[in-house]
């Protein structure tokens, strides 16, 4: 992505006082929600939102839960388009609306429509373009947060460098947002910056600069007078981290401004091991279930208890969904993570913002229909419930052995286990399953016979463990052997194992030398980051062995890989570079 700047245009002006006339007559005619008026010389002007909002921050924010991300659309470099999405639509926001959220962050980009010298005028076009989106949520009865995004490592990043250039450019956005939308209702909130970093500083400078920064932004919004003397105003972390000193910095800031309508805001990705699978982190197990809870009661703590509201801005897991390639994170530990997270949200008190980044992930911009309805599915219940989850999502039943009981360990997150059912049957406790203490659940050897079938590779059926309250948890029936891998040869820029998967899954892969050294290109774990380093294509019947990972290792040097699936199963295979030539040698497995 490269900065892509424009020369400069003059800045934008009010719609004039024949459009805000013709808005008093809409009003009073009872034509106002969600009419457009066309502004003379301008975009078209909404009549606003009809949601009350709430005088305390504390309640207005709440009242934003659940939100959503428009990602990768006006925060796209250097146009709405250039990242894959299509335009946004009045009836995306309805869409919106009508599946539960409540509120919508847009970011937007600045830079390739802003002028990078004085006087740092914003294009019309684009500023008009900008409100069109925003005033279209906003008929839609959505709150908005509206933002400064990828300009913050773009140019403001710069600002530890080129200090006074960088400052008076921000002020100047600034100045010119408040101005086009001074008179936009209170449902339409101010974030400062997104994840704001600044090149080559030191700790205590950075701490410095993000409060100038946000102190500025909350100076300019203010003195622009009309809505904006008590609109939101949203102010951000370092990075947008959670961390607790950087926390402790952003409510320094807030308690220095004395000023009861503003709001904290952080992003949450999870553990970072599972929320990109690397150094093992495979399963949604203690060590990401820890840093969820902690880095929620950091925020409850820090700003909530304090009577500060938070809006986590975005939350997700870093490349997942993206349905253009393998699944990184297995869909059952990422279910189990957001059930989790929107139980910790309700438990701390804070407003949650779903990063979506477009067609590929979670809402179908051209379709308008989720990707993963189920997956979709599990986000929404834990806005308001618990439901209950179990140790995995499937259980493998080998095809070259004969079948025994297979079980799952119960995580009935405070409801109660109802039974287990395969589609319309319910299955018969003592004869299908045995429930051990309440959560170990056992399917009998009768039960896996009926349910696997014929035996074919893959899911055989798919039950559900239904609890007291929440959806119910899937359970797919995998027949599956221990994959196999075939020797191979190829080139650094196209080298794959033909792989026989046999209804196994892909978890992750180790690569180590001799020396026990770590081979690729993440040096600090043996186990490779999915989809960077290696990927499966499980159609084809290989494992991708990607170019930067070949190129990080060894010339010469053999590299062992060990390949793990989710049934348990573990292969070793030596791989060795030489020049831009490579080998491939399954191991036996003794």
């Amino acid at each position: 992505m490269k900065d892509i700047r424009q020369p400069a245009h003059r800045r934008r002006r009010g719609p004039g006082r024949l459009a805000g006339l013709l808005m008093v007559l809409l009003v009073i005619l009872g034509l106002s929600g969600s009419t457009a008026l066309a502004a003379p010389g301008g975009t078209a002007q909404q009549a606003g939102s009809t949601v009350g909002v709430p005088a305390r921050a504390m309640d207005a924010v709440a009242a934003m839960q659940p939100s959503w991300n428009l990602g990768n659309t006006l925060d796209a470099i250097p146009d709405e388009t250039s990242w894959g999405n299509p335009k946004a639509t009045r009836e995306l926001f309805r869409t919106v609306r009508v599946e539960g959220f409540r509120s919508v962050r847009i970011p937007v980009t600045w830079s390739a429509h802003q002028s990078a010298t004085a006087p740092y005028a914003v294009d019309d076009a684009y500023m008009n373009r900008v409100k069109q989106v925003v005033d279209w949520a906003q008929a839609e009865n959505l709150y908005v947060v509206l933002n400064v995004h990828h300009d913050s490592w773009q140019w403001i990043s710069k600002i530890s460098t080129d200090h006074d250039n960088v400052l008076a450019r921000y002020n100047a956005l600034w100045t010119q947002i408040s101005a086009a939308f001074r008179d936009e209702p209170r449902t339409l909130l101010f974030e400062s910056v997104n994840e704001p970093g600044f090149d080559n500083a030191t700790a205590a400078q950075k701490t410095q600069l993000l409060n100038e920064l946000n102190t500025s932004f909350h100076k300019v919004v203010r003195a622009s007078g009309g809505a904006n003397e008590d609109r939101l105003l949203v102010l951000t972390t370092q990075s947008g981290t959670p961390s607790q000193d950087l926390m402790d910095d952003l409510y320094t800031t807030i308690k220095s401004l004395n000023d009861r309508r503003l709001v904290a805001t952080v992003h949450y990705y999870s553990w970072y091991p599972f929320s990109v699978n690397v150094a093992g982190g495979t399963h949604y197990d203690d060590d990401a279930r820890n840093d969820l809870d902690d880095a929620f009661a950091r925020m409850r703590d820090t700003f909530v208890a304090r009577g500060i509201p938070v809006y986590v801005g975005e939350y997700g897991l870093l490349g997942y969904p993206d349905h253009n390639h393998p699944s990184r994170v297995e869909r059952g530990e990422a279910m189990k993570y957001y059930e989790h997270l929107g139980h910790a949200a309700r438990l701390a008190g804070v407003t949650t913002a779903l990063w979506d980044p477009g067609t590929w992930a979670y809402l179908n911009r051209e379709t308008q229909k989720w990707t993963d309805p189920v997956l979709f599915a599990w986000i929404k219940s834990s806005w308001t419930t618990r439901s209950g989850t179990a140790s995995f999502d499937k259980v493998f039943v080998p095809k070259s052995e004969p079948i025994t009981a297979k079980g799952l360990t119960l995580n009935p997150n405070g409801t109660k286990f109802r039974g287990l059912w395969h589609g319309d049957t319910k299955l018969v406790e003592g004869r299908d399953y045995t429930l051990f203490d309440k959560k170990r659940l056992v399917l009998t050897a009768g039960a896996l016979t009926r349910l696997t079938g014929d035996r074919a590779y893959g899911v055989n059926a798919t039950l559900q463990a239904r609890f007291s309250s929440g959806l119910p948890w899937p359970i797919e029936v995998v027949t599956y052997d221990t994959p196999v891998l075939s020797d191979a040869t190829g080139k650094t820029d196209a080298f794959t194992i033909p792989t026989k998967y046999r209804g196994d899954v892909l978890a992750t892969m180790e690569a180590t030398y001799a020396d026990g050294g770590n081979a690729g290109p993440t040096s600090w774990t043996p186990y490779q980051e999915f989809n960077v380093a290696f990927s499966p294509d499980y159609p084809k019947g290989t494992v991708i062995l990607t170019t930067a990972f070949l190129k990080a290792l060894r010339d010469g040097e053999p590299a062992t890989l060990t390949f793990h699936f989710y049934s348990g199963a573990k292969l070793t295979y030596k791989v060795t570079k030489t020049g831009d030539s490579v080998t491939g040698t399954a191991v036996e497995e003794s």
